[in-house]
């Protein structure tokens, strides 16, 4: 399954993509995020990894950077039921405007995993498009 929300940010993207590429930023835009723990390497450098400690009820992802540009950015996440690859896309529109494409794309693990990931798409795309406009709405704001 693959979902993919754009939004334009009102801000430049240089600032936008050293934003996003701070995991320590993760908890001040995921309202379901509680915190990031390091696990191996620089954080936020190609080839690091890290968890992501969820609030109550959401499972537990190990992120693996995989490649960090000033134009994109590439995670996989790892559960126990599915693998995320995140791909992050930023598009300068104009010196202070930035375009971000944010494309998931979901492998659920076994059969019962893939039915509910396919009976859950709408959901899982909302959160999605809940996750970019938050870290939005916290780009333009945090100066």
């Amino acid at each position: 399954m693959t979902s993919v929300v754009e939004v334009d940010i009102d801000r430049a993207q240089a600032d936008v993509a050293a934003l996003m590429a701070d995991p320590q930023n993760n908890t001040k835009w995921m309202d379901d995020v509680a915190r990031v723990e390091p696990i191996d390497g620089e954080l936020g450098t190609p080839g690091s990894t890290y968890r992501l400690v969820p609030r109550e009820g959401n499972m537990v992802f190990v992120a693996t950077v995989a490649a960090r540009d000033t134009d994109r950015l590439r995670l996989r996440l790892d559960a126990s039921n599915v693998v995320v690859s995140v791909t992050s896309t930023l598009i300068e529109t104009a010196p202070d405007r930035t375009r971000l494409i944010s494309e998931e794309v979901f492998r659920f693990k076994g059969l019962f995993n893939t039915l509910f990931g396919f009976l859950a798409q709408a959901s899982i795309k909302k959160v999605h498009r809940r996750h970019i406009e938050a870290f939005k709405r916290f780009a333009e704001t945090h100066r």
